[in-house]
């Protein structure tokens, strides 16, 4: 995850992605060769729906993007949610409220919206609770008003924090946030990160804190968003820990290990192996791409899209 910064974008300060961070990174080689893509895809007369055509053939995994997939394509807003239709993509991720009437009106889906916190200012703040609690009143209404079934929020930095401490303060507002959650039929999903590449001293950083921390809240409303690049520099053990805890997760999201550049050979994760896992555990829930391309943004995707659809 980016940065959150209050407004649409996830800077990761937190709201949604201003794309800073994963302002996506990247790798490369696609299963669909450049030659093998209508010009236009290549950007040479301007990418565009209409191009690709439909990508999805099994759909067992619901698939959707962040922004910083297609940033360099230039895209509006009309065109992407075009693509994303024609290529059997449900939606976009980490979108802010300008976005959603788009998204709406081509019968897509906001898979991941604003919900409350930060990562360097997260749940485990206690000073922070009133304000966080005022956040997740109003975001989560939003986004019932939309049929949008996830709201994201961060741990927070340690900064002094024991591990112990911070459990339980996010547990404590956690506790008055579910109930908003509950009743609105919403889904508070806490997003785990890395703090040996990126981000450094973030809470939520172990498999072992975030599970727990799902356990004493319990709720089925309270789920970890499972960042499957960030897990993997952690804790590693992809597979084996998805199906034991998926019960306690939300929403995914991707990136190839390292760099978080495209889903290809030259990263780590097999991915259909992954999605395959996933589809086996009988999540219901959405996979976002979350990748920074270094190649044809377009043919990047195509490529991730064909690897998740198991």
């Amino acid at each position: 995850m980016n940065n959150v910064q209050k407004n649409s974008g996830r800077g990761r300060s937190l709201y949604l992605p201003t794309y800073t961070r994963r302002d996506v990174l990247a790798g490369a080689a696609a299963v669909v060769g450049a030659a093998a893509l209508p010009r236009v895809v290549q950007g040479q007369a301007g990418p565009g729906p209409g191009t690709v055509g439909k990508v999805v053939k099994n759909g067992r995994i619901k698939q959707s993007i962040c922004s910083g997939c297609l940033g360099r394509t230039k895209m509006d807003r009309e065109q992407i949610a075009k693509l994303l239709v024609e290529m059997g993509l449900v939606g976009r991720d980490l979108m802010g409220k300008d976005e959603w009437p788009t998204l709406k009106q081509y019968g897509l889906v906001a898979t991941m919206v604003p919900g409350a916190g930060s990562i360097k200012q997260g749940l485990n703040n206690k000073s922070m609770h009133a304000k966080f609690l005022e956040e997740f009143k109003t975001n989560i209404k939003a986004a019932a008003e939309y049929k949008w079934p996830n709201v994201i929020t961060m741990a927070g930095d340690r900064a002094g924090i024991s591990d112990a401490e911070g459990m339980d303060n996010c547990q404590a507002i956690l506790k008055e946030a579910v109930k908003i959650a509950e009743d609105a039929g919403v889904t508070i999903c806490m997003e785990m990160l890395n703090s040996k590449v990126n981000h450094a001293g973030y809470m939520c950083d172990h498999y072992v804190w975030a599970f727990e921390l799902c356990k004493r809240v319990n709720s089925p409303r309270f789920k970890m968003l499972f960042d499957i690049y960030h897990m993997q520099i952690m804790d590693g053990d992809l597979i084996a820990t998805i199906k034991k805890n998926i019960q306690y997760i939300g929403h995914f999201h991707t990136a190839g290990v390292p760099g978080r550049h495209e889903l290809d050979e030259n990263q780590e994760i097999y991915y259909p192996a992954v999605m395959r896992a996933i589809v086996e555990t009988g999540y219901p829930g959405y996979v976002a791409h979350e990748y920074s391309p270094v190649r044809d943004p377009i043919q990047s995707l195509v490529q991730a899209v064909k690897a998740c659809d198991v």
